[in-house]
């Protein structure tokens, strides 16, 4: 698209990408498929949350939350603490064993439960991530709580949910399996 589209109609073309994309569409993307600029993305996508659109900006670009719960999907959340150097080895532990990446949450003393959408489901997408980090001189959400923090994993099959646990504790990563 490249005319110029307003008000409502934007946001409901907005609301129509990101759905009906399997990938994250970067806000700059969608600014470019409307003819807008990143801010009015921003502000566009702001309103659709505060209607309940269950939009997500990770890493990589926003993302629609479905809410239909995919009974085929088995997910484990887990406890992990290790330094800002073993990020990458964490990430591709998980990702290696065919297990997506949902999520980093941390109990901040201050602010509670802070948690960071991520959606990394490939090494591409954690070298992607890693320059992000690098690009933005931006800290983990770790950092501010020693290293210590959990994941949401992702899987199609419980064995690779296990594995990647496996591999987490044998690389000394893994602090506990939580419900």
């Amino acid at each position: 698209m490249n005319k110029r589209i307003a008000g409502e109609e934007r946001r409901r073309t907005l609301l129509q990408l990101i759905e009906s994309s399997t990938e994250p569409i970067t806000g700059s993307e969608l600014a470019r498929q409307v003819s807008v600029s990143r801010q009015v993305i921003v502000q566009d996508l702001s309103l659709l949350k505060a209607k309940g659109h269950q939009i997500v900006a990770t890493a990589r670009g926003y993302v629609y939350l479905q809410h239909d719960v995919n009974p085929s999907v088995f997910t484990k959340k887990v406890v992990c603490r290790h330094t800002a150097d073993e990020m990458e080895t964490e990430m591709n532990a998980i990702v290696d064993e065919g297990v997506t990446l949902r999520d980093v949450i941390i109990d901040h003393p201050v602010y509670g439960s802070l948690t960071g959408q991520l959606m990394v489901k490939s090494r591409r997408d954690v070298r992607a991530f890693l320059e992000r980090v690098k690009t933005h001189g931006a800290s983990p959400l770790s950092h501010l709580t020693g290293g210590l923090h959990i994941h949401t994993l992702e899987a199609d099959h419980k064995e690779a949910l296990d594995a990647a646990i496996e591999e987490l504790d044998r690389l000394g990563i893994l602090v506990s399996e939580l419900d």
